[in-house]
């Protein structure tokens, strides 16, 4: 088995057809279909299902899609660590950013990498922290900042912080309060994510623990539709933000602290399997004195910073 098959498969399967991944590999689709079929070969199974819609992998594609998919970022990922080797951090780092986090983190993290990091080009995407850890389980991100619940199997974590839970409306309460009970939140509809997201998970523990039902308006698969729908009075959220003023001064109510206090801990994580390069061990460093001097400013309310010195 060759690097090069593993490659030609993992396009393949990402473009869908060979044609189409021929055109990114620039190799003929007869040259490709030949490396595929001596692969399948070597492993003795069929790997692909081909129709007139295209080809998807069949269920040991979809094995093998996965771990060479891990196998071929590492592998990338190679340059990057004997660059590091040098005086100086050099390279890529991609860093992840848990969706209700990137607003207010992203434009700080880009200008502080930058500053002290010159010689080292940040990736950042955003996403649900469930993804993210995922994400950097396989390696595909090298850093991840999120919020979670409980720990994931294969990351190594440094917690930073933990963020109190709010109660997130397109208009005030009608009476204005300045905190709302378990036992009120169970009366409202509300706007969430489906279950295994840490965040939906630790309100359904303490609903269940309360013995009070979780009224559920929509499950939404993104952070942008969840504020969308609480925009268009769909239903509440909760979230770990205290301030939605960076939406604009009227998109949202001021948030309302739930009482008591859940909470979720804001941690990096990293793969347990694969050391970081030393560009990525400086963004982790930079990342950490940044986050920490944020978290004493006054739009970032209902956090307590627990790293350790």
């Amino acid at each position: 088995m060759q690097f090069r098959q593993l490659r030609y498969f993992v396009k393949i399967v990402d473009a869908g057809s060979f044609s189409r991944a021929a055109s990114i590999v620039h190799v003929a689709q007869p040259a490709l279909s030949q490396q595929i079929a001596e692969l399948e070969g070597r492993l003795g199974v069929s790997l692909l299902q081909r129709s007139a819609r295209g080809v998807r992998p069949t269920a040991a594609g979809e094995v093998l899609y996965e771990k060479a998919s891990a196998i071929l970022r590492r592998l990338d990922r190679l340059p990057s660590l004997v660059q590091s080797s040098g005086s100086e951090p050099v390279g890529h780092v991609n860093l992840g950013i848990a969706s209700s986090l990137a607003a207010k983190l992203v434009a700080g993290v880009v200008e502080e990498c930058r500053a002290n990091l010159p010689k080292v080009a940040l990736r950042v995407s955003d996403g649900d922290s469930l993804s993210l850890e995922q994400r950097t389980s396989s390696a595909a991100l090298e850093l991840a900042i999120v919020y979670e619940d409980g720990l994931t199997a294969r990351l190594t974590r440094m917690p930073l912080f933990r963020q109190k839970l709010f109660l997130i409306c397109s208009e005030p309460l009608s009476d204005n309060p300045s905190a709302i009970s378990l036992e009120r939140l169970a009366g409202l509809p509300l706007v969430l994510p489906a279950p295994g997201n840490g965040r939906r998970d630790i309100l359904d523990r303490m609903f269940a623990d309360a013995k009070l039902p979780l009224k559920l308006a929509l499950e939404a698969d993104s952070l942008g539709t969840e504020l969308s729908a609480v925009q268009n009075k769909v239903g509440y959220t909760v979230l770990p933000v205290g301030d939605m003023s960076h939406f604009g001064p009227h998109a949202f109510a001021k948030p309302v602290p739930i009482d008591p206090p859940i909470c979720l801990t804001c941690s990096i994580v990293q793969s347990g399997d694969l050391p970081l390069t030393r560009a990525a061990e400086a963004v982790r460093d930079c990342l950490i004195k940044f986050i920490e001097r944020r978290v004493g400013e006054i739009d970032m309310p209902g956090l307590e910073w627990i790293a350790s010195d």
